[in-house]
């Protein structure tokens, strides 16, 4: 596995460095000896803290990004670390699901459909109107329902609009409020 540890405005010793590969080394051979790369920066944020960004890539375009912040460097890179092993740890057990596990068929009328029900449903309030403060240009993938929820976790976003590989339609599933993931398929006219 190629590792690259930088530091902006932060001086990487050969310590950390060294804390850095063998820490990556150790979760990616446990949990997925096929990502091929790390990027690891470290920075300083506000308050005299620094702050640790991984970004890993691992097959069929899917990344892995974490980030924390913490007093001292190795915190940080631990805190950013033990979210990228939760993130490995799910997307190998999704990929053992996905090759043993068929996805049961949905009926087609349904027009919205939550993949797991929550336990309460509080009502919050509504936020008002965020300004849009940055635009970006994406390539939207082609993949099943259950592929699109592992790459929402993968990529550790709210939302992923994805073509369906079954139906051809554009489709996206979110993250709702109370962690359970939504799907939304646009109706028949």
């Amino acid at each position: 596995m190629e590792i690259r540890v930088a530091g902006h405005q932060v001086d990487t010793g050969e310590a950390l460095r060294t804390h850095v590969s063998d820490r990556l080394e150790t979760m990616t051979t446990k949990y997925f000896s096929r990502a091929v790369s790390a990027n690891v920066t470290f920075g300083r944020s506000p308050h005299d803290q620094f702050r640790c960004d991984i970004v890993a890539p691992v097959t069929n375009g899917h990344v892995l990004k974490a980030s924390n912040r913490a007093a001292d460097a190795h915190v940080a890179f631990e805190g950013a670390a033990e979210k990228i092993e939760r993130q490995l740890k799910r997307y190998a057990e999704r990929l053992r699901e996905h090759r043993s596990e068929p996805m049961d068929e949905l009926p087609a009328e349904a027009d919205y459909r939550v993949l797991e029900m929550p336990g309460e449903n509080d009502e919050a309030p509504a936020p008002s109107a965020p300004a849009i403060v940055a635009e970006t240009h994406t390539d939207i993938p082609e993949a099943s329902v259950g592929d699109a929820v592992m790459m929402l976790d993968l990529r550790n976003a709210n939302a992923l609009m994805f073509r369906n590989g079954q139906t051809g339609q554009l489709n996206m599933v979110y993250r709702r409020d109370d962690e359970t993931i939504g799907w939304v398929e646009p109706g028949k006219k």
